[in-house]
């Protein structure tokens, strides 16, 4: 005898999800673990949350990220488990996206008992139905017939900046960084060229990038100066903690591996400068890290422009290159506007410890970077 009242999955998310109250969340947890025959429709409209997100304008990496900052490192497998699940029931799509699914955590379909793991869900299932709308970015990547597998530049690249990241040495960091840069600076003028002489160059993408807390501020600018030296631009999305990269795919790659590595080595020097300071007696406080990570980004994006500058000069075709640049910055522009219309500016806060800026400065000089060579 079938029923034609509300199922037991539409009870519980009535009063975990939309009650939003931790009393309304125990009810919820407790009708689905008192009921075996709900756990395949549960599953079902988690995927449907996940695909929901999707339209919104949301990306896999974008929901994990949000999922490990609000919540735990079980809601976290419980989201990329649906993530997984969820892709026999999507369209392709394109290269990015495909990385990022390949870069998901391990997922679980279960945590702990029956009422902890439902408890976990309707937690994971709160947060979905609450996910704002984004910017649509283009998950396609380059234009069909255009993507080429990484370039052996880019794999030096990588390679180098991991080297940077391990050392313990400030010195072999330094000349790592440098070099890496120089290989990102050429090969950008490569890709140009390229684009130059191609009948259809791509169009510019979009990808986003995590800005984590604690120091959101110093670390936005940090990005904002690595995308600006490498062609592109940023803006940042304090609440939801990234920033939307817009940029030609090589220069998207150059910006996602040279912030990772320089935030990597500021928080390693941060923590250096911070253990003398209290050495030579003085405490060292929230407002000193915050001044040391804005002024190594200030300091570091001073040299990523000087490079930049310095691997156009050098290029033996730069007559040819400087159009090409301009046209591509262009479409950088034009991108930008037709994805975030509206933008404001703001100011860095708490930006106010001298010795912070001295010693954010000094360590952004041992990673500086230098031109590159003339191409041959």
């Amino acid at each position: 005898m079938s029923s034609s009242g509300p199922s037991t999955v539409d009870r519980a998310f009535q009063t975990a999800l939309y009650d939003g109250t931790d009393s309304g969340l125990d009810t919820g947890a407790s009708l689905l673990a008192a009921d075996s025959g709900a756990d395949a429709e549960l599953a079902r409209r988690g995927r449907e949350f996940v695909a929901a997100a999707w339209r919104r304008g949301w990306q896999p990496a974008d929901v994990v990220r949000l999922v490990r900052r609000e919540l735990d490192d079980p809601h976290v497998r419980l989201a990329a488990g649906l993530i997984g699940a969820q892709r026999a029931d999507d369209r392709p799509r394109g290269p990015r996206w495909r990385a990022q699914l390949e870069a998901l955590p391990e997922g679980r379909a279960r945590v702990g008992d029956r009422f902890s793991h439902a408890t976990a869900v309707l937690e994971l299932y709160r947060l979905l139905l609450r996910l704002p709308s984004l910017e649509p970015l283009d998950e396609h990547g380059p234009r069909a017939g255009a993507h080429r597998p990484e370039s052996r530049m880019l794999t030096r690249i990588r390679a180098l900046l991991a080297k940077a990241e391990a050392t313990g040495y400030p010195e072999e960091a330094e000349a790592l960084s440098a070099k890496a840069q120089e290989l990102m600076a050429r090969h950008s003028v490569d890709e140009a060229l390229l684009a130059a002489a191609a009948p259809a160059p791509d169009a510019p993408g979009a990808c986003r990038i995590g800005v984590e807390p604690p120091y959101e501020q110093a670390k936005a600018v940090l990005l904002d100066a690595v995308a600006t030296a490498n062609h592109c631009r940023a803006v940042w999305n304090e609440p939801l903690a990234f920033s939307t990269v817009v940029g030609f795919e090589a220069d998207l790659e150059a910006v996602e591996l040279l912030y990772t590595s320089l935030l990597v080595q500021a928080t390693h020097a941060m923590t250096k400068a911070e253990a003398a300071q209290r050495a030579g007696g003085r405490k060292r406080t929230k407002t000193f890290r915050q001044s040391f990570l804005a002024a190594y980004a200030h300091r570091v994006g001073d040299r990523l422009a000087a490079a930049a500058r310095a691997a156009v000069t050098g290029t033996q075709e730069v007559e040819d290159l400087l159009p090409v640049l301009a046209t591509r910055e262009t479409a950088v522009t034009d991108r930008l506007e037709r994805l975030f219309p509206e933008t404001t500016t703001t100011r860095l806060r708490g930006v106010t410890d001298e010795a912070g800026w001295t010693e954010g400065t000094r360590a952004a000089d041992r990673a500086q970077v230098h031109s590159r060579s003339p191409l041959p």
